[in-house]
């Protein structure tokens, strides 16, 4: 693993420690309101978009339309990796934590205004193409600004704690995103919600961006990345030195957390639109169980991360990538019984899995970078990830559930991918410094080969 440049240089004068707490509660409240954004729209997508964006299609057809433009976003990510990497590499991580932020506010309050298909014909769905790609081009920056934040100020014994606290972020967002959602779908009428009810949570997103950006104006530069610029050592094209340099890496990266992202959001957003559509159970009902699963989720996180200190990151990934891949199934038949109790269920057993490799990617993923690239290629292998399992599972999803049957087809292209990512990960490297440096002390060959690996 190399080792970061070290902050402490002669003649320099040592910054006083940030509040590690300050810092990650900056981190926390940026993601969450970024995903909050990124999710109001799955949730919108699921439940109105097909009619009112797409009114000639199917109901199916116009689902899995509006699930496309929803798929837009993940695939702007990567690209928002890379300027958002590019800056953070070149001129620090701390510009990225506002530019990203804002790009995403401004875009999702903008979806909130666009009139519908019946006003302004094939534009409006033009417009929601546009205003998701500016969502993903600025969540795909927010990932790796935050967690670098946090992972580069953080003391080594407890990165994966400190790390871990944007990792809560996104099942936060999700809970104000659907909690929101659920309120007003539950209190207004079903025309009001369609006509006007839906947008409302787009419009909040103006409230919570202003509200993060205040949080994180006083937010200070790592100490990795103020001694990289004191020396000289920032690159000049981080994404070339990465594709040129870690190609292999960046795509083991992105194959190793599909799975997480696949999981997370057949349980989120496809399992909405199936269990509404196909089995008529009522949307505030399915918002619930959804919502309970993903709030013990994010409770779950930093309790994981503690293990990732503790242990190490790569077994907790392989333990994880191997619990999604044997419960699809049961996922599926779960759901099949329209059963709160036994939905929820369900959905818990799947992000389950999902958080027991995400709660320590906030501290592994960066780890596997060396600083000067750090930005870009975590960002770009975590981005990578989101195409391969979120993009396009609703889309398949959707696709694989259209007929009367059980969509065992779905469990199988989950399962598919759960696979993927167990492979990924027994490739990759360990990278708790503690761990690693206790098996290469051990003298084993695998432990000394780990030590060694790049980080």
């Amino acid at each position: 693993m190399q080792q970061d440049p070290s902050p402490a240089l002669p003649g320099r004068a040592v910054p006083r420690p940030p509040s590690m707490l300050r810092l990650a509660m900056a981190s926390l409240a940026g993601t969450a309101i970024e995903f909050y954004d990124f999710f109001v729209y799955g949730t919108a997508a699921a439940l109105v978009l097909g009619p009112l964006f797409f009114p000639s299609f199917s109901p199916l057809a116009g689902t899995l339309a509006a699930f496309g433009t929803f798929g837009v976003g993940f695939l702007a990510r990567p690209l928002g990796s890379v300027l958002f990497g590019h800056i953070g590499d070149r001129y620090g991580r701390r510009p990225v934590l506002l530019a990203s932020l804002l790009l995403t506010g401004l875009a999702t309050v903008a979806v909130g205004c666009v009139p519908t298909y019946a006003t302004i014909g094939v534009a409006a769905p033009l417009l929601l193409l546009v205003l998701r790609f500016l969502q993903g081009l600025g969540l795909g920056g927010e990932w790796g600004g935050a967690v670098l934040l946090t992972a580069e100020h953080a003391p080594e014994q407890r990165r994966g704690l400190w790390a871990s606290f944007p990792q809560v972020g996104p099942p936060l967002g999700f809970l104000l995103a659907n909690g929101m959602t659920l309120t007003l779908s539950a209190t207004l009428t079903d025309a009001q919600f369609t006509s006007w009810g839906w947008r409302v949570p787009f419009w909040a997103a103006g409230v919570l961006a202003l509200a993060g950006l205040w949080l994180r104006r006083s937010v200070e530069e790592t100490p990795q990345f103020r001694a990289l610029a004191e020396t000289g050592r920032r690159s000049d094209a981080p994404l070339t030195e990465v594709v040129r340099g870690h190609w292999r890496l960046v795509l083991l990266t992105g194959g190793a957390l599909s799975a997480g992202y696949a999981v997370f959001y057949s349980v989120t957003t496809w399992s909405l639109a199936y269990a509404t559509e196909h089995l008529r159970v009522d949307r505030t009902v399915m918002l619930a169980c959804i919502m309970a699963a993903v709030a013990l989720k994010g409770t779950l996180t930093p309790v994981v991360a503690v293990l990732g200190d503790r242990y190490g990151r790569r077994p907790l990934c392989l333990i994880g990538s191997a619990m999604c891949l044997v419960w699809m199934f049961p996922f599926v038949a779960l759901l099949r019984t329209a059963d709160p109790l036994l939905m929820t269920l369900g959905c818990l057993g799947g992000l389950l899995g999902m958080v027991t490799m995400f709660g320590v990617v906030g501290a592994y993923v960066p780890e596997l970078y060396a600083p000067r690239i750090r930005c870009t290629g975590a960002a770009v292998g975590y981005n990578l990830g989101g195409v391969l399992g979120g993009a396009l599972t609703p889309i398949a999803a959707t696709a694989l559930a259209a007929g009367s049957g059980p969509p065992w087809g779905v469990a199988l292209y989950l399962s598919g991918i759960a696979l993927l990512s167990l492979v990924c990960f027994a490739l990759l490297p360990e990278t708790n410094p503690a761990v690693v440096r206790a098996r290469a002390g051990a003298g084993t060959g695998k432990g000394a080969a780990e030590a060694t690996a790049p980080a």
